[in-house]
């Protein structure tokens, strides 16, 4: 627990008791603030009472006496239009601000010199958080990892000038953030996401650049055009930019050049890490994600062997490419997080031979976006509600049984992969589905999907996760 030392003796407001609200409002209370939560779940006000968070409506509250107001992150800031109580708290002229904001005003007031490494980005946010504390501790530093994955990030242990902390940012939490102030902040990509929260693609990206507009070093991924412009801007402003590219050899900054991770110099290359054999690694959108942790370990004082130590070891995240076991020639990989035909492709762009078990909850749109990695398919086995429509999108091009069952998708899969005799072939979980129509979440599909490998008979697992 970090207390929030800053708001001693102060009033301050909280709206949002899920677990990061009542994480935010202990953090408050221990640090010597004087609370008032609320939410519209008489249930989450129950579990504050437990945890000695005192309660009350803030619709009754007398705002004027309030310093602060701590929103959840859930919560609609500016759209579709402001939360109540943002209305109420903007007409007292009360600060909005999130529990990331916290962590920034304990860390200044506090540890300023501890490393913070902050994470951003449309895809690929979890990923290379995970792999920058991964690579950190394996290199014996003391790291916290928290934020959008994980651990609420007013959790984290207490802030020391020799703690590392890599905190995975959402826009939401970033919008909250007006202070956020990173050694390394990072910035991956943008594409249109949560527009329905933000209004526009311009009001998105304006808060992404945020982040990395209050960091010592901004690193940022320069592969689309709304990046780009944020990296330009910086620069022009004087700030510390490091440009991170999957695909382009850029004069200065890093890319990568199949599996090698270069460093540009003025126009000069040189290899400084690989990820040939990294089978949690695979494929060009982890080696943006790759690009990025090391130019941010980097940033916080490793040296280039024990960032490589790092990514050779690294396990990679449940559910998302996760490799769980593997028997003779056949690897399977959970992917169970791609819950969209977009969020399928990384996965189907990575094996040359897919053994494709997909289905569930159907999108928009279906899988007729993945209709280029159709040829990579040797046969798909397709499961709940979308089988029918996806059969109808694969027709004459990928072969294909209506499994019905993940359970039954699993054991014809693997005995089919086993009879390929054209190297290594992947039996491959990546739904392009919701989970709903069979399972809680997605997580419990992946862990129904790892159980049923582990069932195999003479299966060789493969390692744990972050």
């Amino acid at each position: 627990m970090i207390p929030a030392r800053s708001f001693a003796g102060k009033k301050v407001a909280l709206f949002g008791l899920g677990g990061s609200g009542i994480a935010t409002g202990r953090a408050l209370v221990e640090g010597g603030a004087e609370v008032l939560a609320w939410d519209d779940n008489p249930e989450s006000v129950a579990r504050a009472e437990v945890e000695a968070i005192a309660v009350g409506d803030l619709r009754a509250a007398d705002w004027s006496g309030f310093s602060s107001f701590v929103l959840s992150p859930g919560v609609p800031l500016t759209h579709p239009k402001p939360h109540w109580t943002v209305e109420l708290a903007r007409g007292a002229g009360v600060e909005v601000i999130g529990d990331v904001e916290l962590f920034a005003r304990e860390r200044i007031a506090q540890a300023p010199a501890a490393p913070f490494v902050a994470i951003t980005g449309t895809n690929g946010k979890s990923t290379t958080t995970a792999l920058t504390a991964h690579i950190l501790r394996s290199a014996g530093r003391d790291t916290q990892m928290g934020g959008n994955i994980g651990r609420a990030v007013m959790t984290l242990d207490p802030l020391a000038a020799d703690r590392f902390y890599v905190v995975e940012c959402s826009s939401y939490q970033i919008d909250l953030a007006p202070s956020i102030n990173p050694t390394a902040g990072v910035l991956l990509n943008l594409t249109p996401d949560h527009l329905d929260r933000h209004g526009t693609m311009q009001h998105y990206a304006a808060i992404k650049e945020r982040l990395v507009s209050g960091s010592d070093t901004a690193i940022i991924g320069v592969d689309d055009i709304y990046c780009t412009q944020i990296a330009d801007r910086l620069e022009k402003a004087g700030r510390q930019v490091v440009r991170i590219s999957k695909r382009l050899p850029l004069p200065d900054g890093y890319f990568a050049d199949g599996t090698s991770l270069m460093e540009a110099i003025d126009g000069r290359y040189s290899r400084i890490a690989f990820l040939e054999g990294i089978g949690s690694l695979r494929g060009q959108h982890n080696a943006q994600n790759a690009l990025a942790a090391v130019a941010a370990c980097l940033k916080v004082g490793l040296d280039l062997g024990e960032i490589q130590s790092g990514l050779e070891s690294f396990p990679g995240l449940a559910h998302r490419m996760e490799q769980v076991g593997r028997k003779g020639n056949v690897l399977f990989v959970n992917d169970s997080k791609a819950t969209n035909a977009d969020a399928s492709a990384p996965a189907l762009s990575s094996f040359p031979r897919i053994y494709w078990i997909a289905g569930g909850l159907p999108k928009e749109g279906g899988i007729e976006p993945l209709r280029s990695y159709f040829g990579r398919i040797a046969k798909a086995y397709l499961i709940g509600e979308a089988a029918p429509a996806f059969s109808a999108t694969l027709g004459e091009a990928v072969p294909y049984e209506i499994s019905g069952t993940l359970a039954a998708a699993v054991e014809h899969a693997a005995r089919d992969a086993a009879e390929d005799a054209a190297g290594e072939a992947v039996v491959l979980l990546s739904p392009a589905c919701a989970s709903f129509d069979q399972f809680r979440n997605f997580e419990v599909r992946g862990d129904a999907f790892r159980a049923a490998v582990h069932a195999i008979p003479d299966i060789v697992p493969i390692g744990g996760t972050c």
